[in-house]
């Protein structure tokens, strides 16, 4: 699965490339991340991105001509050799996603969906957002973490990446972890039941007996009891 990330601060995603399990999946090319510096695309000696708002109002939008620009360079001359069409995108290998506060809620089942692309690009919003045009003709869809603004799309993009690489086979070490998951289908969305390890008793507080017993069946049946 390959991710294009356009965003005006491309360092904040450094240390998510390099980290943990998600580090070790794009090493080992289970994933690809690239990431695209929307300034590269700004508009004169400046390189102008964002403007203020015809009609009136606060803060400053992201202009149109530098995000097609963007687009128009991951389909002609970096990753795409076969063309990322600009408008009317049918395919159903490619998603383009905006992550914004007005998008449909991130959820587990959202994460499933996504892993069954090739190839997603992120648009990072900024500042009050992106010209309606670019929302109408480029995106395919747009996507919030929650019922909350934040300074911009690169945190949301990062979290939505971790949801879906971890999804990738292989990525989790163990084939099939992930469908043990919290909201995931085998627990008919519901979270995950409480976890313990050694040692058995700590500061008062004992593991269930149950949990000791090594009777298979009464521990699967204390499990489910305890999905919530």
């Amino acid at each position: 699965m390959k991710f294009s990330i356009i965003t005006l601060f491309p360092e904040l995603f450094r240390t998510f490339q390099e980290e943990s399990i998600i580090g070790r999946a794009l090493r080992e090319k289970q994933a690809e991340v690239n990431i695209v510096g929307l300034r590269d695309f700004g508009l004169g000696k400046h390189r102008q991105v964002d403007d203020t708002p015809y009609g009136g109002g606060e803060g400053m939008l992201l202009m149109p001509e530098p995000i097609y620009s963007c687009f128009d360079y991951l389909s002609q001359k970096m990753f795409y050799s076969d063309g990322f069409p600009l408008e009317n995108n049918n395919t159903k290998k490619r998603r383009r996603i905006f992550l914004s506060p007005q998008g449909k809620k991130f959820t587990q089942r959202t994460a499933e969906r996504l892993a069954g692309y090739e190839d997603i690009v992120l648009l990072c919003g900024r500042y009050e957002g992106v010209d309606q045009r670019v929302r109408e003709t480029l995106i395919d869809e747009e996507i919030s973490i929650g019922d909350f603004v934040l300074t911009g799309g690169e945190l949301p993009a990062m979290v939505l990446m971790d949801a879906v690489i971890r999804l990738l086979p292989g990525v989790l070490g163990k084939e099939g972890s992930h469908q043990f998951d919290s909201f995931s289908k085998a627990f008919d969305g519901k979270r995950e039941y409480p976890q313990y390890t050694k040692p058995s008793s700590f500061k008062g507080m004992d593991v269930p007996d149950v949990l000791l017993s090594g009777n298979h069946a009464e521990i699967e049946k204390w499990r489910k009891k305890h999905l919530h």
